[in-house]
């Protein structure tokens, strides 16, 4: 399988802001609302099937005779129903061809649906297509011109804000050269800069952010944060952590229909989920594992090792095979000793117990610490430094970590624990756990960023006296 859902540390593109919970109050105002939204496109075989469909249908309503269409239908969206208010943040997420495009252009404005009403409330800025909106003959000043104008700006504001769109857009001297020799990532930077600047209600951004350089991609989320605080977004993209980071709500389309929507982390899980049944395919048949009820208490007895278990297995959820479970997961003190609050920069132990119920080829161990938002934070697996183990069917086995808990901000943290088989490439999956593990760090200590790191040493003084 592909190696992001490999246990290891990752990269979202995020600036150390972790303020996803500062937002604008709750208003009663919708601002967007879809009720049993569908939308058909008639797919012709050849080109001449159009002109009969043009012409045949008539005729045959004339001559009293059946009905005969000479297209098949491909419905992209099928009753799609939400609200979005003022404030929300709504991530969309979906495979390719699952109707997200299509759902967001009916928005829009720029689609017309088969069936059902749209109501949109305030002015609409989006970032759908790479270089839509664009004449590729125009200059990119041009183009500001062209495409503000076309989102409600009298010439008169579009010059009180044009240094601005360009100094956000950075290009260069390209602002002065036509946009058909830009780059892909050009053509996001002068997009986006228009519609940051256009003083919109609502903000739609879909996938064309990916295809832009980091330093730009986190100068767009500060914005998409800020703007936040004033106004609704609509954000897609296949990259699960960036919906958790920005979004509070996700809604999950697959094949046109709504599959669930719900808080983003939730919605991200199963799709998660969702989407390794797709690559495994019939290799691997994974199940459902679902929290156990709070009678059923934070411990459990494994039957084979008569073990008790304190940890938070029973009350987390995830996936699973049937060939390998996890058992038990400890993280304590580097002397085994429990911990109950960290402060951070402590040694710690974590320790991992599985059993195989097939054989495995290759047994790899990894975890992940994630923040309140789902943030991966960091992680490892054991392949790094031991390859995989080789085990038949009963035995148990065991990967300890040792290590420094970074200095983490005051707060809940969870471990995101996993067994597989294969390599950090290529893999499968037959034991996910969110949250088996559950830190709460508390410090008198102020930290900084995501992740904090302890210091050799810091130091400050004089070097020379006043000249």
């Amino acid at each position: 399988m592909s190696s992001d859902m490999t246990l290891a540390p990752t990269l979202d593109g995020t600036d150390g802001d972790t303020g996803s919970a500062v937002v604008a109050p709750r208003s009663k105002k919708v601002m967007i609302r879809l009720t049993d939204v569908t939308k058909c496109y008639q797919i012709y075989e050849a080109p001449q099937d159009r002109l009969k469909q043009a012409i045949y249908p008539r005729l045959r309503k004339l001559l009293r005779r059946p009905e005969k269409k000479y297209f098949r239908e491909f419905w992209a969206v099928k009753g799609a129903s939400l609200e979005v208010r003022v404030g929300d943040t709504l991530g969309i997420i979906g495979r390719n061809g699952s109707g997200k495009s299509t759902l967001l252009q009916m928005i829009c404005g720029t689609l017309t649906p088969t069936s059902g009403a749209i109501e949109v409330n305030g002015k609409v800025a989006a970032l759908l297509e790479l270089g839509a909106g664009f004449n590729p003959e125009f200059t990119g000043r041009e183009n500001i011109y062209m495409n503000a104008t076309v989102l409600g700006l009298t010439e008169t504001q579009i010059n009180s804000k044009l240094q601005d769109i360009i100094a956000f857009a950075d290009i260069g001297d390209f602002i002065d050269q036509p946009v058909k020799i830009y780059s892909s990532g050009m053509y996001v930077r002068l997009a986006f800069a228009v519609i940051a600047h256009v003083d919109a209600d609502i903000l739609v951004i879909d996938e064309a952010l990916s295809v832009g350089d980091a330093v730009f991609s986190q100068k767009c989320m500060r914005f998409l944060r800020s703007f936040r605080e004033r106004g609704t977004l609509i954000f897609v993209s296949h990259d699960t952590s960036s919906v958790i980071n920005l979004c509070h709500e996700a809604l999950w389309l697959d094949q046109g229909t709504v599959r669930q929507q719900g808080a983003a982390l939730e919605v991200a899980n199963a799709y998660l989920k969702y989407t390794a049944d797709e690559v495994y395919g019939d290799i691997v048949k994974l199940q459902k594992v679902g929290a156990a009820t709070e009678a059923e208490g934070h411990a459990r007895v494994d039957e084979d090792t008569r073990l008790e278990l304190f940890d938070n297995i029973a009350n987390s959820d995830g996936w699973k095979s049937d060939a390998a479970e996890i058992i038990s997961v400890n993280l304590s003190s580097a002397d085994q000793q429990p911990i109950a609050v960290f402060s951070g920069g402590e040694r710690v132990m974590l320790t991992v117990r599985a059993k195989a119920f097939k054989r495995i080829e290759s047994a790899i161990i990894g975890f992940f610490v994630k923040d309140r938002l789902g943030q991966s934070l960091f992680g490892e697996h054991t392949y790094t430094y031991s390859p995989g183990l080789e085990l038949d069917e009963g035995q148990v086995f065991e990967a300890s970590f040792a290590f420094s808990l970074p200095l983490l901000p005051n707060g809940d943290y969870s471990m995101t624990v996993s067994v597989a088989d294969g390599d950090p490439w290529v893999n499968i999956q037959h034991h996910w756990l969110h949250d088996a593990v559950l830190i709460r760090v508390s410090s008198p200590k102020l930290r900084y960023g995501l992740v904090g790191i302890p210091f050799e040493s810091v130091t400050a003084r004089i070097t020379a006296d006043i000249i």
